[in-house]
């Protein structure tokens, strides 16, 4: 028998206590204190399709060991780090790195969660990633996919897209940290709008050159209402394997949660830069737009 499999049965819909979850994927982002910014030197997000999650954890571990950062996360002193640590000790992990400073002390700057310092650690005051970033003008999580349907995508074999997602989360709370460092003076104006180019032209140049990028957050989209898409994918029905066709699983989705626009839909498949510019022009020419 398959003992997860019988754990997710035996708990029904019920959320699974920290000990029953398994990690899928570890997102990271790496930065350092450059004399007038923030600079972001990694982003990822490795996953279970591409090592186990024993390995998962005993890489992540060792990078803690080896920098011994200080840990920002969002809810990852109610979540996150408590599974870690269990699934580190399911999988006899040896993972001192999680000993380097005192990442499990809340009273302490070594594992800020910003979850808790926003809300004051008060229950009734705390905001989702998802709201905080979307109310500060950054773009949040990615349409069709929230934590509650992790689990499912994993199922379905979709783990890329649980890794993006991971990824554009990570980026959201680098944001959010970042602001949260204006807020107490920790960043002058300059230096935080500074922070905020390197990382975007991190990512300008991931989108660039990479198939699997999270959304930059500040690129300018082209205007192409979902409607005009649907039309443009209709006319090309009868092509296969056009860029129509990428397309369909997404204008299949319930309308709200298509992606506003063409470079969206098109971004969220993860194709190459050269693709999307010629699917850009595929669809203009067909809108009459050239």
């Amino acid at each position: 028998m398959n003992r997860d499999a019988d754990i997710r049965a035996a708990l029904g819909n019920q959320f699974p206590k920290h000990i029953y979850h398994s990690i899928i994927c570890i997102g990271a982002l790496i930065a350092h204190r450059e004399p007038d910014h923030w600079a972001v030197d990694a982003v990822g997000a490795p996953h279970v399709g591409e090592r186990t999650e024993k390995e998962l954890i005993a890489s992540f571990c060792d990078k803690i060991a080896e920098l011994a950062p200080q840990l920002v996360t969002f809810n990852g002193n109610t979540f996150d780090l408590p599974v870690l640590r269990y699934r580190a000790m399911i999988h006899g992990v040896s993972a001192s790195g999680l000993a380097a400073r005192p990442y499990f002390n809340r009273y302490t700057e070594d594992a800020v969660d910003l979850c808790d310092i926003l809300s004051s650690f008060a229950p009734h005051t705390k905001a989702s990633l998802n709201e905080l970033s979307k109310i500060m003008g950054m773009p949040g999580k990615p349409e069709g996919i929230d934590g509650t349907e992790v689990e499912r995508y994993f199922l379905e074999g979709r783990i890329n897209e649980i890794a993006d997602y991971c990824e554009t989360d990570v980026v959201n709370t680098y944001r959010v940290w970042l602001r949260y460092e204006l807020f107490r003076g920790r960043l002058s104006e300059r230096e935080h709008q500074a922070s905020e180019h390197n990382l975007a032209d991190l990512i300008k140049g991931r989108v660039s050159t990479a198939p699997q990028s999270p959304r930059t957050p500040e690129v300018q989209r082209p205007e192409l209402p979902v409607g005009e898409v649907e039309g443009s994918h209709q006319a090309g029905a009868g092509e296969a394997m056009s860029i129509d066709t990428w397309v369909a699983d997404l204008l299949n989705k319930p309308e709200e949660k298509r992606a506003a626009s063409l470079y969206e839909l098109l971004l969220r498949l993860n194709l190459e830069m050269s693709h999307l510019e010629d699917a850009h022009e595929t669809y203009a020419r067909r809108l009459g737009l050239r």
